[in-house]
């Protein structure tokens, strides 16, 4: 498993970024690695979708669960990723700590694979926690 832990500091309170991480029909627009999306179901707090990965154009299903101004769970269910990313919020006076971290693999015989991705991961997550951060704090 690849554990990866990318946090961001942005002056803003926590409503705010959770109304940008919360929309997560937006996430290509932040997360270069994300490539399109296409919601299956939606059940209260918990969204079911397809996700198509920058990594040969692959794609992963997700069952996404989100914790009003808390946290974002996606779970991958289906695909070449197996893992969560999971998005958290904390209140810090005026700012908010915005934390991800990823606890993934690669499945099947890619899996050998999982330590090279994993800072491709990495660096994509501080790039789209700083696009985040300007988007906010702009």
């Amino acid at each position: 498993m690849a554990e990866i832990e990318v946090s961001v500091e942005i002056s803003a309170q926590i409503d705010k970024v959770w109304d940008i991480v919360s929309d997560i029909d937006n996430e290509p627009k932040f997360w270069k690695g994300t490539k399109e999306i296409r919601n299956i179901s939606k059940n209260e707090n918990i969204v079911n979708r397809e996700i198509t990965i920058a990594f040969r154009d692959q794609k992963c299903m997700q069952e996404v669960k989100l914790y009003p101004k808390e946290k974002i769970e996606a779970a991958f269910t289906k695909g070449i990723i197996d893992g969560t990313k999971i998005i958290t919020l904390t209140a810090k006076d005026e700012k908010t700590l915005l934390n991800v971290k990823w606890d993934i693999k690669l499945t099947g015989v890619m899996g050998m694979f999982t330590g090279m991705i994993k800072k491709h991961i990495e660096s994509g997550t501080v790039q789209a926690l700083q696009k985040i951060k300007e988007e906010i704090e702009r």
